[in-house]
Formats: C-alpha cells, sequence, structure tokens
C-alpha cells in the first residue's frame, strides 16, 4: 500500500490520508508529483502471468518422456548410418512437438483476447483540472472521480459519496452492490466486504456517484493481492531445509526430496495430469523392455554386434515403442478442443481436457455460475393477506415473460413442503407404512391461484416500488443485433421491483408520464438500511412519500397498514416478521415497501448535514406498509438437470458461495445439491452438508477430516475457505473442479486439480484457469466433462490399438530370433522399415479414428476413472495381452508355414540385407507377415469401437440383422482409414524395387489365403474373448456408488438429456433399471449413507 499510513486507511480520517500521500483533495497532485511518483510506482496493472512465452510451451512439448525415447532410437538410428530409419524417426519426432505446440500456442492467443482490460481509462482531477487519464497511468494520491457505470481503476479511499454503490461481487462474491460511506470506522477487524468507505479496484459503480484518492494500485491493491496469491508458487511439505527448525538432517533430507522433485518433474514422472504421468511411467517401462529385448538379441547372436544385429536390435525396439502415440493423443486432444471451442469451452491447457474426464468433485461458486446472476422478484405480500406469485420466468429484465398469480396468505404458508415420500424410505430406515400425507393429499393451489388484476392495495405498493427507485427498464422492440429486447440499468434488486412493476404497466416512465413529479431523494444508507423519495401527484393538494428497505428498518417506523389505515399492532408485526421469514426461507431476499401523504406539499430545504438527519426522521415516519417484495437470484434453467447428470456420473456438486447461509441453502434445495428434506441423511451427515465458513473455518485438518461428509454448501466463503475445501477434497483422494468468475475465486481456481473460470468473469480468474466457459453455464461444465470422458474412452481404445499390434510384433521378433540362416545370424521374420510402415502409417489413422469415436452410451453412467489406474485399467491390459498374443501367434505360424512347410525351412544367407533368388522364400514370407500384420491391425480398429460388445452388433437397439456396415460407417474416418490402409498394402508388396530394397520382401501369390484365413481367425477370437467376458461379467467397470439422495432432479435431467443427443435420452430413460450383461458398466447400484 503507498504511503506512510500509521493504520488502515478505511480507520483514517480522509485529510489523515490525503496528508499521507502528499496531495490535495481540491486540486489533486501537480504535474510534478505525477512525474516523480510515476518513477517510483510501477503501472497501475494486474500482473496475471499474461500468455505462457511461445518457448515455454516449445520446450513443454519437447521435453517429454515419449519424445525423449523417440531422440534416443533416432540417434542410434543415425549413429549406425541406417539414415532412411533415422530420418523416419526425426519426422516423427517434428510432427509430434509441431502439433502440440501449435495447439497449446493456439490456445493461449485466444485467451489473449479474453484479457480485456477492465477499466481502460479513468477520470483524475490534476493540477485543479479533471483529466481521463489511461487506466495503467493512475497512481496513489490521484484524485478519482467516480459515476455510475464506471470500473474503480485501483483502491480509493473516498471522501465524496452520493448515492454512491459499487457491485463488489467479483470481489467478495456478494450478489447485492454495497452503499458506500465516507466517514472513517472505529472497527479494525474489518473484512473487506466490511470496508464501506473504499472503492476496490476492479468493481463497478452500479448508482450514485462519488470522488476519492487512490490508496494503493496494481498487484498492491486487494485485486492484487489475491492475484498474486494465485501465482505464488506452494512449497511441498518436507522440502525446507532450516535445520534449526527441523533438526540437523533436514537439509539432506530437504535436498534430496527437491533433487527427486526436479528429475521427476523433467522425466514427467511427478508432475502433470494423470494420464501424462500414466504416459511418461510407459514410456520408461517400455524403454526399458527395449533395452531388455536389445541385449536378448546380442545374447542370441552372441553378442558378436555387427550392424545387422544392431539393426535388429532397433528394430525390436522399435517394435515395442508406439511411435505415433504422443501424435495421435495430441490429435485427439486438438479435435476435443476444437469441439469445445465450438461449444463455447476455450482451453487453455490440453492435458485439462482429459484430467475433467477423472473428476469427481465440483466446487462451484453461486452467483452467476449456478444462478443467473440477476434478481427477480418472486413473490409479493401485500396487507390484504394476498401472495402475488410470478411464475414462468426465466429472464429477469422481461416482464412480458411469465404470469402472476395471487391466492391467500393462508393457503400459501399452511401447504406442507412436498416431500418424496419413496426417497424417504432408504434402507436405513424401512418404512411400511404410507404416510397419511399421500394417503390424503392437500387440495391442489392450483385450484386456489388465479391470474392477478389491478386492486387499490397492488396499486399502492406498484407506485411506492416503481418511483422509490433509481433503475430504469426500457423496451427496444426492434433491438440491435446481440442485445436484449428489454434493456435495463441500475442495480440488480430495485431493477427487480421496476421489472414487477412494469408486469402490471406501472413503470416509473408511465408513472412519471400520468403527472408524478419528483421533489426530492433521501438516498439509501447502509446503515438504516432504506431509501426515500418525495413525489408530487396528480391533482393532488399534497405530497407523497415512498420509502423501501430492510424489513425490520422499515417495520419500526410504520404505524399503520395498508391502504385503508389499520392501525400497526405489535401482532401484525409478528405476522410481517413471519412472513418475512417465510420467503427468506425459500431463498429470497426481502424488502419492505411503505409510503405516507405528506401534509401539504413538501417544500423543505436541509440547512446542514444535522438539519437532514432531522428532516429524514421527519419524513420517515409515520409509514403505512404497503406490503413486502421476496427478490431472489433465479437459478439457470439448465443448472438442475446438469447438476443430475452430474449425480448419474458419479460426481458431486458443491455450492461455494458468499452469499446468506439461509439464501444458499435454499438454492442448494432448489437446484438439487441437497435434498429438500435432510432428515433422510441421518444427523451425521445432514449437519456436516450444510455449513457456514465461520464455522468450518475453526474446523482443524483433523476434525475436517473427521467429518461423515465435506459440506455440500458452504456460505459467506472467504478465498481462504475454498482453498481450505480444496485440501480437504484432495485429503479424501477426490479430483475435484472449482468453477467461479469473480477475483476471489482465482486462488481456488488455481489450486484446485481442474479450474473453470466464468468468460465473464475478471482476468485474475481466467488466467488462474485452464477452462473457461465463454457463456458462463453450468451445463457447459457437464458437457466439458462428457467431452472428458469420451475422449479418455477413446485414448484407452487406441492406446489398447498401438499397444496390442506392438505386442504382436515383439512377439513375432523375439520368436525370430530362433530363425537363423547358415551364417548363424537371426533373420528378420518382418524389417525394421515394415515395422515403422505399420506403426507410423498403417496404425496411426485408425487410431486417429479411434481418437474421433462418439460417446459411448454409458459415459455419463459410470463413476470417474480410478486415477491411480488411469487408462491401464485391468480390462485393457488383460485385452492388450490377450490380442497381441493372437496377433503375434498367426503372424508367426504364417512365416513357419511359408518357410517350413512350403520351402523346407530355407532361410537363405544375408536376407538382412540383399535379395537373392536363396532369399525368395524369406522375401515371400515377410510380405505376408507384412500383408496380415496390417489387415489384423485394420480390423482390430474397427473391433475396438467397443471393448465389450461385439462388432456385428455394436449398438443394441438396432432391430437390422445385419447392421455391421452401418455401424463401422458410423465414423467415416476410422471407415476409410481401415480401408485405405487395407489397399495401401498392394503397392507396398508389389512395386518393383521398392519392395526388394526397401521393405526387404517381394511379391507374394497364393500366400493370400493365409492372409485371410489369419484375418478370419482373428475376428473370430477376439468375439469370443468380448463373448466370455459379457457371459461371465468380466473386468466390468464399477457402478456409480448410490446413496440415500442423489443430486439434482432426474425429471429435469431427462428432459435436459433431449436436447442433447438421442443417446443421451436412452441413458436417461434406463436410470434405476438394471442393464444387459453386454453393456459397459455393470448399473447394480450400491448402498451407503453418503450424499452424492
Amino acid at each position: 500500500m503507498a504511503g506512510q499510513f500509521e493504520r488502515h486507511p478505511f480507520l483514517l480520517s480522509v485529510q489523515d490520508v490525503a496528508k499521507a500521500l502528499d496531495t490535495h483533495l481540491e486540486r489533486g497532485l501537480s504535474s510534478a508529483q505525477v512525474a516523480q511518483l510515476q518513477e517510483t510506482y510501477p503501472p497501475n496493472e494486474l500482473d496475471v502471468g499474461g500468455a505462457i512465452p511461445w518457448y515455454k510451451i516449445f520446450l513443454k512439448q519437447l521435453f517429454n518422456a515419449m519424445i525423449l525415447i523417440l531422440f534416443l532410437a533416432m540417434a542410434l538410428s543415425f549413429a549406425i548410418r541406417d539414415w532412411v530409419e533415422g530420418g523416419v524417426l526425426l519426422a516423427v519426432i517434428v510432427l509430434n512437438v509441431s502439433i502440440g505446440f501449435y495447439q497449446e500456442y493456439g490456445a493461449e492467443k485466444k485467451m489473449d483476447a479474453l484479457r480485456a482490460l477492465s477499466a481502460p481509462s479513468a477520470m483524475v482531477l490534476r493540477d485543479g483540472r479533471t483529466q481521463v487519464i489511461p487506466n495503467a497511468e493512475v497512481i496513489p494520491g490521484d484524485i478519482v472521480i467516480l459515476k455510475m457505470g464506471d470500473t474503480v481503476p485501483a483502491d480509493i479511499r473516498l471522501f465524496e459519496a452520493m448515492n454512491l454503490a459499487a457491485d463488489e461481487q467479483s470481489l467478495t462474491g456478494e450478489s447485492v452492490p454495497v452503499e458506500k460511506i465516507v466517514e472513517h470506522l472505529e472497527e479494525e477487524e474489518l473484512g473487506i466486504g466490511d470496508r464501506i468507505n473504499i472503492a476496490y479496484g476492479t468493481t463497478t459503480v452500479r448508482k450514485g456517484r462519488g470522488r476519492g484518492v487512490v490508496i494503493s494500485t496494481g498487484m498492491q491493491t486487494e485485486v492484487g493481492k489475491i492475484a498474486a496469491s494465485t501465482a505464488r508458487k506452494h512449497r511441498k511439505a518436507g522440502r525446507s531445509m532450516n535445520y534449526k527448525k527441523y533438526g540437523k538432517r533436514q537439509p539432506i533430507i530437504g535436498l534430496t526430496k527437491r533433487i527427486y522433485d526436479f528429475v521427476g518433474k523433467f522425466l514427467g514422472l511427478t508432475e502433470g495430469t494423470p494420464l501424462q504421468i500414466k504416459l511418461s511411467k510407459l514410456a520408461y517401462i517400455l524403454f526399458g523392455c527395449a533395452l531388455l529385448l536389445a541385449v536378448i538379441v546380442f545374447a542370441v547372436n552372441k553378442f558378436n554386434v555387427r550392424q545387422e544385429v544392431v539393426i535388429y536390435a532397433i528394430s525390436t525396439g522399435i517394435a515395442i515403442i508406439p511411435e505415433s502415440l504422443v501424435a495421435v493423443l495430441t490429435i485427439t486432444m486438438v479435435v476435443a478442443v476444437t469441439v469445445m471451442r465450438k461449444a463455447n469451452v476455450v482451453v487453455r491447457d490440453l492435458s485439462a481436457l482429459e484430467a475433467l474426464g477423472g473428476v469427481t468433485n465440483i466446487c462451484s461458486d453461486k452467483t452467476g455460475t449456478l444462478t443467473q446472476g440477476a434478481m427477480i422478484v418472486r413473490k409479493v405480500w401485500i396487507p390484504s393477506k394476498t401472495i402475488y406469485t410470478v411464475k414462468d420466468s426465466k429472464h429477469p429484465s422481461n416482464p412480458a415473460e411469465g404470469i402472476v398469480t395471487f391466492s391467500s396468505t393462508d393457503d400459501e404458508n399452511q401447504e406442507p413442503e412436498k416431500r418424496d415420500f419413496d426417497q424417504e424410505r432408504s434402507a436405513a430406515v424401512l418404512k411400511f407404512d404410507v404416510p397419511s400425507e399421500k394417503l390424503n393429499p392437500p387440495r391442489s393451489r392450483k385450484e386456489d391461484e388465479k391470474k392477478a388484476t389491478m386492486n387499490p392495495d397492488l396499486e399502492a405498493f406498484l407506485l411506492s416500488a416503481a418511483l422509490c427507485n433509481l433503475a430504469t427498464v426500457r423496451h427496444e422492440p426492434e433491438p440491435e443485433e446481440g442485445n436484449p429486447e428489454w434493456q435495463v440499468t441500475g442495480e440488480p434488486t430495485e431493477i427487480a421491483l421496476q421489472v414487477f412493476a412494469h408486469r402490471f404497466d406501472r413503470g416509473k416512465r408511465v408513472v412519471e408520464a400520468e403527472g408524478w413529479k419528483q421533489v426530492t431523494e433521501f438516498p439509501f444508507d447502509s446503515n438504516i438500511k432504506r431509501m426515500s423519495v418525495v413525489y408530487n401527484g396528480p391533482n393532488m393538494d399534497h405530497s407523497m412519500v415512498f420509502t423501501k428497505g430492510a424489513v425490520e428498518r422499515v417495520l419500526e417506523l410504520c404505524s399503520t397498514v395498508g391502504v385503508g389505515g389499520e392501525p400497526m399492532t405489535d401482532e401484525y408485526k409478528e405476522m410481517v416478521l413471519e412472513q418475512m421469514d417465510t420467503f427468506a426461507s425459500q431463498g429470497q431476499r426481502v424488502l419492505a415497501v411503505a409510503s405516507r401523504p405528506w401534509e401539504g406539499k413538501y417544500q423543505e430545504k436541509a440547512a446542514s448535514e444535522s438539519h437532514d438527519e432531522a428532516l429524514r426522521t421527519r419524513v420517515e415516519s409515520g409509514l403505512a406498509l404497503l406490503g413486502l417484495a421476496g427478490i431472489y437470484d433465479p437459478p439457470r434453467k439448465e443448472t438442475t438437470p446438469a447438476i443430475a447428470e452430474c449425480s448419474s456420473a458419479g460426481i458431486k456438486v458443491h455450492m461455494l458461495t458468499g452469499d446468506h447461509p439461509a439464501t444458499a441453502e435454499a438454492i442448494a434445495k432448489e437446484v438439487g445439491i441437497i435434498p429438500r428434506n435432510l432428515s433422510i441423511l441421518g444427523a451425521g451427515v445432514a449437519n456436516a452438508i450444510v455449513q457456514k465458513a465461520n464455522d468450518f473455518d475453526k474446523l482443524s485438518d483433523a476434525e475436517i477430516d473427521a467429518l461423515p461428509e465435506l459440506p455440500l454448501v458452504l456460505a459467506r466463503c472467504a478465498p481462504d475457505t475454498k482453498t481450505r475445501m480444496i485440501e480437504a477434497l484432495r485429503r479424501r483422494s477426490a479430483y475435484m473442479a472449482m468453477t467461479g468468475d469473480g477475483v476471489n475465486d482465482a486462488p481456488s481456481l488455481s489450486r484446485a486439480d481442474v479450474g473453470i473460470a466464468m468468460g465473464s468473469g475478471s482476468d485474475v480468474a481466467k488466467s488462474a484457469a485452464k477452462i473457461v466457459l465463454t457463456d458462463d453455464k453450468f451445463n457447459s461444465i457437464v458437457a466439458a466433462i462428457r467431452e472428458g470422458r469420451r475422449m479418455f474412452d477413446n485414448i484407452q481404445k487406441f492406446i489398447l490399438h498401438l499397444l496390442t499390434s506392438n505386442i504382436g510384433e515383439v512377439i513375432l521378433l523375439i520368436c525370430g530370433l530362433g530363425f537363423q540362416d547358415q551364417s548363424g545370424f537371426s533373420v528378420f521374420p518382418i524389417s525394421p522399415l515394415e515395422i515403422l510402415w505399420i506403426n507410423m502409417v498403417t496404425s496411426s489413422f485408425p487410431a486417429f479414428g479411434l481418437g474421433r469415436e462418439q460417446a459411448s452410451r454409458e459415459v455419463m453412467r459410470k463413476p470417474p476413472h480410478d486415477r491411480k489406474r488411469g487408462v491401464f485399467t485391468n480390462q485393457i491390459l488383460v485385452d492388450m495381452t490377450v490380442y497381441g498374443l493372437l496377433m503375434g501367434t498367426l503372424s508367426l505360424m504364417t512365416f513357419v508355414i511359408i518357410i517350413y512347410g512350403a520351402n523346407n525351412g530355407r532361410l537363405g544367407v544375408d536376407c538382412n540385407t540383399l535379395f537373392s533368388e536363396a532369399c525368395e522364400p524369406v522375401f515371400r514370407a515377410r510380405a505376408t507377415v507384412f500383408a496380415e500384420l496390417t489387415w489384423l491391425i485394420l480390423i482390430s480398429a474397427w473391433e475396438f469401437k467397443d471393448i465389450r460388445r461385439s462388432m456385428f452388433r455394436l449398438n443394441p437397439d438396432d432391430d437390422s440383422k445385419f447392421p455391421l456396415f452401418k455401424d463401422v460407417y458410423a465414423n467415416r474416418f476410422l471407415f476409410w482409414a481401415v480401408v485405405v490402409g487395407a489397399l495401401s498394402v498392394f503397392p507396398v508388396v508389389y512395386i518393383p524395387t521398392l519392395n526388394t530394397s526397401v521393405f526387404k520382401h517381394t511379391g507374394i501369390s497364393w500366400e493370400w489365403s493365409l492372409v485371410v484365413a489369419a484375418s478370419v481367425l482373428f475376428v473370430a477370437g477376439m468375439e469370443l474373448w468380448k463373448l466370455t467376458k459379457r457371459h461371465f461379467r468380466l473386468l466390468e467397470d464399477a457402478a456409480v456408488v448410490r446413496g440415500a439422495f442423489s443430486q439434482g432432479d432426474e425429471e429435469h435431467g431427462r428432459k435436459f438429456h433431449r436436447t442433447i443427443s438421442f443417446s443421451s435420452l436412452k441413458s436417461w430413460r434406463s436410470i434405476g433399471k438394471s442393464h444387459t450383461v453386454d453393456t459397459r458398466a455393470s448399473t447394480k447400484e450400491k448402498k451407503d449413507v453418503s450424499p452424492e
């Protein structure tokens, strides 16, 4: 913070602040002071990291495990002067690095477009004149002038505030604009949200005007401090080298762990997403296997290290390493990122999309994420014991949408909360008696509700709500492209009241056009929490006072009730407060509206501040209570079904919000995060899942870990609370995503496994996140998770495809060591260039096609994948072994049949390098094995479209007798990759010179029958293994664990899926039903007492 303040500026008078900063409140800084201070202080900008430098992106792509292994293989190839093989490996490296670099660099460029400055300019007072300067040039001591709509350029100590309110939602999470004052505060231990004489940088002025002196800029502002904490690196436990604190051995232990971290990070074994770490481990395991195989090759050849032997050893190593894996993985991610970008999801880090597939918990902000971030009047109570309800309105600024009904207060309040009786009969407390409410259901309220019509009581309420209001609502019948038909300005609660008045054509403009003229205004005061205006009405000999504000503060000023003048009694006050509690328990913010006639025409004027307070007291007395307005921030219509889909996928949704606990709990019940009847969960769980942040913060880590369930709703959250929640989830082995849009969300976004920021949010939040949602919709998160799971499944498929072929090739080459010619050297059953052709050309394009497969029917009906196992589940490992053995055995038998069955074991001499008549049997056998391996690998790609269902009936709902062609043609890229790959065998086998000199094989004839027979046997073997898995339910995916309560509303969930895809609809239709034995996931649902 700038200047030498003896205490924080919010505790000091304005004069003391100005003195500390050496500035003048009426003239501002002088030009000389500005020049001097600009050299002292850095530009007023947030250092939120900006774009990652291109060279860091390039190095990240260059130094990963698989690329390092390929580098080594390339170096060995060049060392023995095998230029063709070395050149091919170099091309593979360039391709892999280029694809990864292009995509990640493109994502950063996309983010540059999203990083717009919050306040590009500011109005300041310098040398006694107002100037508009770039935001970056604001310095401490500047006098800043603020008006409605401005973005505050820095942290400012206010000294003038005329009805000034700032929207601090992005900083504190508080959805209601904060009214500002100029007096210094007395209490020192105040949070930033309660320092109401400070206007914070990046917040927005929602109404009024004011002036203030800049006390801090850039990274020294409250926003900057949060940004700094986001960027700060957190050292892992046990890495300290402080021997005084931890003992004499600690420097050695700390240094050892730091070296381990550095080496592990460089090799990709300790940092990165689960898939990245797994693939890094796979690369080094395969590298170790390649070295072992090389030793075996040398040993069989009695360590006679000739060039041929070295080439054979390199060939064996190449056979076990899936060269195209990195390229296929990156391109698959590129395709997924492109799909997500079209769906308004910008992926800043390629690994984040993969990580989404393993998310077990989503920690979400409420305002603007689960809800619309806008206020709407939901209910209005007037003293005639009538409640007006707004229905079917999802757009808060549109008064033409929805209807208003009215009903009796008694009917409204006596209606019991709707209960899910079937859900309440949990396994823990089984009840066979039918509840009386179900046997004798109450009369439907629809019989009592009628469409609202104008009456004197309602008209008086609307008049006061419309005139005691600074918001505007404007209708544009033909709006400009991108603009809504109804346009509003002002703060959200006033907009909500103004929109409600417009529903009855009693908006402020309409009323003022009838002759109502404002005389004076007593602005909203945060100390007394109310606002009043005085108007002269048409054809009236007296003025009218209109007041609105907090219920308790307005109620104490009321002497009568309604337009009839009924006296206000203590009993009536209790009834009003009970009605307020009823609205509040439904997640609504409650305001009271009142009015009174002034004696004659209002002509009073305040001579001084004290006189003004006395006048206001006189004006705001003897009021008549006209009614209560229940205002709430409506959930997005897609939120509940999105949460329901998360529940079906084994993902828990937590709401972490800065709002009032009652509001947070009510919204959480409405969107389905917690059950409406908490008693179904049991006392321990029910008490744990809804907590206030200060209660949660008082718990130690051990006490948090002892909770039966972590909170699903945390209210009044501070940034540190959210971070503690993230760490608590991590200690429970959860893999969490954090969503948010405000500056206060940035620390959690950076600490979470997957940070998801909103496009309309702050630059700090977007820079801290790995994914940005440009449309701010919660269901886009679910779409991203679905895409992440689809991609994860497809990664499993093409890894299985690639490694199956590698295992088959290694079996063939190792067994081929026994085929020794007359000189005692092993003969290649398949040549090195044939292996590279198969690995890079034959396998790659079908693998790309598998990466483009559509999501499975079960993709959101199974739990998140096991992060410890990653893609290498038991099923993948067993399938890889079974299919690899089958492929290798068939290829080996084909080579044996041709050499020993048809050619009496003639292996020739020096057939690894030259073609001769004596080598023709070997060259023909190689050609046959090459063609066979190519076809088997291509056919396996079609089989791997589903790793459990038969290739001949991939879709169980298809009634066709033979749907094979339709199913394989559904993925056209994969279909043509297989067809073209199969046809490419012929030119490779038959083109003269190319076949004998490069690929070391020659044309074949009758041998094609062996290729076809082996292909048929291979398909039969794969189908038999799949049938065995389905019949005996072997290696099935785990089932989603169900508790006494499932988050989300199933009815809405089904409706939601109907808009997504036909396959999703089927999966929702199957809720609660047992899946057939041939589906991928068992749905025998397990029961426990924890909510989901």
